[in-house]
């Protein structure tokens, strides 16, 4: 497999193209304490919990009686407002990721996306940085097809879909379950660590750019 050409590059997309950052979008309006709880790894308020199973293709209106139920009535607004507001947790690309994209694009390559994202609350990615839109030739979102990394049916469904072979692609992703899917099904998983260590290992499987 490491001999093949790589011919594309697929990217996840919060903490790997886009800036993911629940507190940009809740600080400030609720108190410090709380909001400090809900963005810790250990959260006791289940954000992250429940946002994956928008991810996974539930819609917000089937989680909420269960975020209320749960959490009491007080966490399950600010839920809501989170996800009303859900723009504000996405300040911005991340650094040097459009010019990768872009490098990409002038050399040849295919550039897709693969992402675990509410099909609520996607289009707010593309709204708010159309370039993406533009350089990206197809993305697969999890809760339009109701499939989740790191399961291998997404990947399988992406490559299908992009016309793409396994062994061709490469996949950033920031979370390590997902980078050990991809290679499950084939793929050249790698953990995003930033777009220079990107291009390190686009580097390394033979890509130039």
């Amino acid at each position: 497999m490491a001999n093949s050409p790589i011919t594309d590059v697929i990217f996840d997309f919060c903490g790997v193209l886009l800036d993911w950052n629940t507190r940009a979008c809740l600080e400030g309006k609720f108190p410090d304490d709380v909001v400090t709880a809900i963005c810790a790894d250990n959260d006791p308020h289940g954000f992250f919990h429940y946002e994956d199973r928008m991810d996974a293709g539930e819609d917000f209106a089937t989680i909420y009686p269960d975020v209320v139920r749960e959490q009491g009535e007080d966490i399950a607004q600010i839920f809501k407002y989170y996800i009303d507001h859900y723009a504000d947790a996405l300040p911005r690309t991340l650094p040097g990721m459009v010019e990768l994209m872009e490098d990409l694009k002038r050399h040849g390559y295919g550039v897709w996306g693969l992402t675990n994202w509410s099909h609520e609350t996607f289009h707010l990615a593309f709204e708010k940085f159309p370039r993406l839109e533009q350089l990206l030739d197809g993305t697969v979102v999890s809760g339009v097809e109701k499939l989740h990394k790191p399961n291998a049916d997404i990947y399988e469904l992406a490559l299908k879909r992009f016309g793409l072979k396994a062994e061709q692609c490469v996949f950033f992703d920031d979370t390590a379950k997902n980078v050990v899917g991809a290679n499950e099904v084939g793929i050249h998983g790698v953990l995003f660590e930033g777009a220079l260590a990107a291009r390190d290992s686009l580097a390394q499987l033979g890509v130039r750019l």
